[in-house]
């Protein structure tokens, strides 16, 4: 009997382009597939043993005969391809109205109330790299104290400080400002802290990072476990993501190997229910950087950690890898990009070698978790659950 499921979110670990990727502006994007092609392959034997490169037209990594897991793909079906629209959809809700962007920067009185509450002027407002907007705003910032804000193709309003010019204090309280006055009309999806220090000309980003982002709009299945009484515990940015919604425990999380460490902790408790996992540094540290290297390294340690992790699983674990949307660090600009997204099932009482084929949702995985721990299923999601149980 299985009744804890724990979900690792690979961040942005996409394996290629969604049918309607060119809508999003995204044409031949593969994540994975095109990190091993130009970084001269993946070592990745872990989630290989798993099934990972069995998985439909997953490219980079080997097909086994006996993987130990079960595979498949997801297609995302809500209207997005940013963090928020990727978890919430995994967790049973569908986001049809996809949230507000500005790629022109910000209009003119979200800015002037911005600054009338913080009382201190804006700089930048634009689309633009988080490392770059700071090596071209910083010293100006560093001179006159006034915060950095900047967007980009995704729903998010992102302040960035120094931590010896506006304390941590200081920033967290105007990301709050910033996400009480960018709700109804004006909304977006999170505002994000982007704290860094450092001297003109060699800043560097700090793990200080919060997000402030908007209640899901309808119960998910992190709210259907909780209010059964089961855990539910999230790890690294989960917390921020829905906004603590539906979740009994938390901890924030400065890497992905720190992520791995508190979930491995997690699964060693005697509790029952779901951890919810996000490692953020393939996102955040090379995909948006397109430092294919560096996501590559990334891969390969998480992989390293895999047997750890398998071994802190007890008989009614059961173990579901995925991502929530892509970011390829091959391709032009720096955003996320539209592809499907691995499911890699793994457990004692889980089937091996099951090919899940191509799933509708990623709330597939939200349905199968409301069949195994028998609580309400969330609104959209078709479950798996007798696929892969033994």
């Amino acid at each position: 009997m299985i009744n804890r499921v724990t979900i690792f979110v690979m961040d942005s670990v996409g394996i290629g382009a969604l049918p309607d990727s060119e809508k999003f502006g995204d044409v031949g994007v593969n994540t994975l597939g095109n990190i091993s092609k130009v970084t001269g392959g993946l070592n990745m034997p872990n989630l290989v043993k798993l099934g990972l490169g069995n998985i439909d037209g997953v490219e980079g990594l080997e097909r086994i005969s006996n993987p130990i897991g079960s595979f498949g793909k997801l297609m995302e079906v809500s209207n997005g391809k940013d963090t928020t629209t990727g978890h919430w959809e995994i967790a049973g809700l569908h986001i049809e109205e996809p949230f507000q962007t500005y790629p022109q920067g910000f209009p003119s009185h979200i800015i002037a109330k911005f600054q009338e509450l913080t009382g201190r002027k804006a700089l930048g407002n634009k689309p633009a790299s988080g490392t770059e907007i700071i090596k071209e705003l910083g010293e100006e910032h560093m001179k006159t104290g006034n915060p950095i804000v900047y967007t980009s193709a995704d729903s998010v309003f992102q302040i960035a400080a120094h931590e010896e010019i506006i304390p941590l204090d200081e920033l967290y309280k105007m990301c709050s400002i910033a996400r009480e006055i960018l709700k109804g009309e004006d909304q977006v999806a999170r505002v994000i802290a982007r704290p860094f220090v450092g001297e003109i000309g060699s800043f560097t980003r700090t793990p200080n990072r919060r997000d402030y982002s908007l209640s899901p709009f309808g119960k998910t299945i992190l709210d259907f476990a909780s209010e059964a009484g089961y855990e539910v515990m999230a790890v690294g940015k989960i917390e921020d993501i829905f906004n603590g919604q539906g979740i009994t425990k938390e901890v924030h999380t400065k890497s992905n190997m720190e992520g791995v460490d508190k979930t491995i902790e997690y699964l060693k408790t005697d509790s029952k229910g779901i951890i919810f996992t996000n490692l953020v540094d393939f996102d955040a540290k090379f995909g948006h950087r397109r430092n294919p290297e560096g996501y590559r390294q990334a891969l390969e340690e998480l992989d390293v950690r895999m047997p750890e992790i398998l071994d802190a699983m007890t008989d009614n674990d059961m173990l579901i890898i995925t991502a929530d949307h892509g970011n390829d660090p091959t391709y032009k600009g720096s955003d996320h990009t539209r592809e499907y997204v691995p499911l890699v099932v793994y457990g004692k009482n889980v089937k091996s070698g099951v090919n899940l084929g191509t799933r509708e949702s990623f709330a597939d995985i939200a349905a199968t978790i409301a069949d195994i721990l028998k609580v309400e299923k969330p609104q959209i999601g078709r479950s798996f659950m007798d696929l892969v149980i033994k």
